[in-house]
């Protein structure tokens, strides 16, 4: 694995994270995934490796976990691997109305989506600059952007990915070393069945496929982009965000996303 392309992929067993894993292997990237359920992991892997011929290998691990970026980063040594493309995909959601949202759920997602996601910018970020070269995919959201009613602290957390983004990013202008902040809209995925979103107007009108949100985030990563927002409908919500009264926007939000949920 020491003289190809090592593409590393958090949150790789399903969803846009899978579909991102198949893309950097078709091609012709090794890679290493990383995601807590073993037996998803070595399927995939073993899937991928004969499918295209390229090398995997996989470290398991719940990535909510404080020490999760240094056990990570530890192993990638240990393999004495260099990692060309950093992709901190894995997430997940506690949808619902923030009184009833489980505190403990949210530290465990506030955690993964910020600090892990740093703590991996910060490790590996230092050996791309040595080597002038690297590219990093972070995923953010539409609602980045926006309020989003019944998934604040959701749409929190990836509001902070997008902005630690950007500015790591400046700094980095002239290294060789990129990073590029995917922010899609609602998709078709487990994490969205998970959450109980798949009953919002949102995810009945306006979803896409995993297989193309990862097409778009692998071109843009490979032209060096610093924000891609997967979609038309994506690109008119986040463009009105900044045009239409605030009032109008929550309001938007509020209907696309809520179904039955009420507070109290």
């Amino acid at each position: 694995m020491k003289n190809n392309k090592i593409a590393l992929i958090t949150g790789c067993t399903s969803g846009i994270g899978k579909a991102l894993s198949v893309k950097f292997a078709q091609q012709g990237y090794n890679l290493i995934l990383v995601a807590k359920n073993k037996d998803k992991l070595k399927e995939l892997s073993n899937h991928l490796s004969q499918t295209f011929r390229i090398k995997s290998v996989f470290i398991v691990y719940g990535l909510e976990k404080p020490e999760a970026a240094e056990y990570v980063f530890r192993r990638v040594q240990e393999l004495d691997l260099k990692i060309d493309v950093l992709v901190n995909n894995a997430g997940f959601n506690e949808f619902g109305s923030f009184i009833k949202t489980s505190r403990e759920k949210e530290h465990d997602m506030m955690y993964l989506h910020m600090f892990f996601v740093t703590d991996m910018m910060k490790l590996f970020l230092p050996s791309m600059v040595d080597n002038k070269e690297g590219k990093i995919l972070n995923i953010g959201s539409t609602g980045s952007y926006i309020s989003c009613p019944y998934d604040a602290v959701y749409a929190a957390t990836k509001s902070y990915i997008l902005s630690v983004s950007k500015g790591i990013s400046s700094e980095l202008k002239g290294t060789g070393v990129t990073i590029t902040t995917l922010c899609p809209g609602s998709t078709k995925t487990e994490f969205a069945a998970k959450a109980g979103m798949e009953d919002t107007l949102l995810f009945k009108l306006f979803v896409m496929s995993p297989e193309r949100v990862a097409d778009i985030a692998y071109k843009a990563v490979m032209k060096r982009k610093t924000i891609v927002v997967a979609g038309i409908y994506n690109k008119i919500l986040v463009m009105s965000s900044y045009i239409l009264p605030n009032r109008f926007v929550d309001y938007i939000s509020k209907m696309m996303l809520g179904k039955q949920r009420q507070v109290g």
